[in-house]
């Protein structure tokens, strides 16, 4: 029997999350497939310093250890802290709730955390093996894998200008020598980085999940606390006289006799944040001392990893800059698969919350008007600030 106050799911919403499920290991699927495929190989020139580099044939981090570090770490860590700390606050939890709920608030967190870090990687494992496959971009050590046959230029030439700069061809693949298909093949997947995007991808999602089952995030007050709060002294439009104002507990939070205003919080708070970030700029870092990747493929591996690990986390998390951070609900079961308009969603989301009264294994009704829960030491905004 469910806890008192939580309904059951209904099968219709099950499904709808079984096809989240669905959607995601058919986009790593594709991906896999998309990792045997061979590349397209860019033309290139022999006189080309940039690719001219040589081949190391033990990287600082391997295709396994990138794995293990950044998926299964975040996959283990978030479990651990899902089950060891309290539930992340909502306006709906305290001290007194009940074990019962307090376990399926827990399972719930695991199940966002989880669906929402996987779906980080497979938008990033499915992306970059397509790019790669697509552009074909020589990598820094291609001349080194290729072993061309450097007598022979002009049987493989594409273009290029001999006649005005001498032996200055452009030359296709089939100059390679290497025997090594696999190892050639690699030697044309420069751009993206793969291992710069799935270590932003999962690091970056490491952090932002710290920050919000924490509540690390920058001092926020509303306007009307900021207002009372005015370290500016007496209002000089009415002649120097100081005007009273008033504040109620939603503007401030006590804090033992001292500032009852928002503050930034410990710094060793930020350590579990920062230390995802280090891995992922290692990690990123070991690609270009390998000579794996050119700067550009890089830096946009970096960015497309920090995209993919923000969509995927704010999809099924509160924001945190106010505070809030914890899951989502589920959906609405009348909508569970997304259809009708958003005015319908969101009828149908208020119907639900009012015949249900206790949704998302804590009060979803409430967090979804706050669109935050209330995390300790944290400011709630009032509603007529908002």
């Amino acid at each position: 029997m469910p806890a008192a106050g939580v309904p059951s799911l209904s099968g219709r919403l099950i499904a709808s999350y079984v096809l989240d499920w669905f959607i995601i290991i058919a986009l790593i699927g594709i991906g896999a497939g998309l990792w045997n495929v061979s590349p397209n190989r860019r033309p290139f020139t022999l006189t080309d310093p940039s690719i001219s580099f040589p081949h190391v044939e033990h990287e600082k981090v391997t295709t396994a250890t990138l794995f293990v570090v950044t998926v299964i770490a975040p996959l283990i860590l978030t479990f651990l802290a899902i089950i060891i700390l309290p539930p992340t606050h909502s306006p709906a939890y305290n001290a007194r709730t009940s074990k019962s709920l307090t376990w399926r608030r827990k399972i719930w967190e695991l199940h966002t955390a989880w669906l929402s870090l996987c779906l980080s990687f497979a938008l990033s494992f499915f992306f970059t093996q397509a790019m790669k496959n697509l552009f074909g971009k020589p990598r820094p050590d291609l001349l080194s894998r290729c072993n061309p046959d450097w007598e022979n230029q002009a049987d493989h030439a594409l273009g290029g200008y001999p006649q005005v700069l001498n032996g200055f061809y452009l030359v296709s693949a089939t100059i390679c020598r290497e025997t090594d298909q696999s190892k050639l093949d690699d030697g044309f997947s420069s751009f993206p980085s793969g291992h710069a995007t799935y270590s932003w991808a999962g690091m970056l999602y490491l952090t932002l999940f710290f920050a919000g089952k924490f509540g690390v995030t920058f001092p926020y007050s509303s306007r009307a606390s900021s207002n009372s709060a005015s370290p500016s002294g007496p209002n000089l439009r009415n002649g120097g006289a100081s005007q009273q104002t008033t504040t109620t507990p939603s503007d401030t939070t006590q804090t033992g006799g001292g500032s009852s205003k928002p503050a930034a919080p410990p710094l060793y708070l930020l350590l579990p944040l920062f230390i995802p970030l280090c891995v992922a700029v290692y990690i990123t870092s070991t690609r270009f001392s390998d000579f794996r990747h050119h700067p550009f493929d890089i830096i946009f591996g970096s960015l497309m990893g920090t995209a993919f690990s923000f969509l995927a986390y704010r999809l099924y998390h509160q924001p945190i800059r106010r505070g809030g951070g914890g899951s989502w609900g589920p959906r609405s079961s009348r909508r569970a698969f997304g259809f009708g308009s958003v005015a319908e969603r969101k009828r149908d989301d208020d119907v639900d919350d009012h015949r249900k009264g206790d949704v998302e294994l804590g009060n979803l009704s409430t967090e979804r008007q706050n669109g935050y829960g209330n995390m300790p030491g944290v400011a709630t905004v009032p509603a007529d600030a908002r």
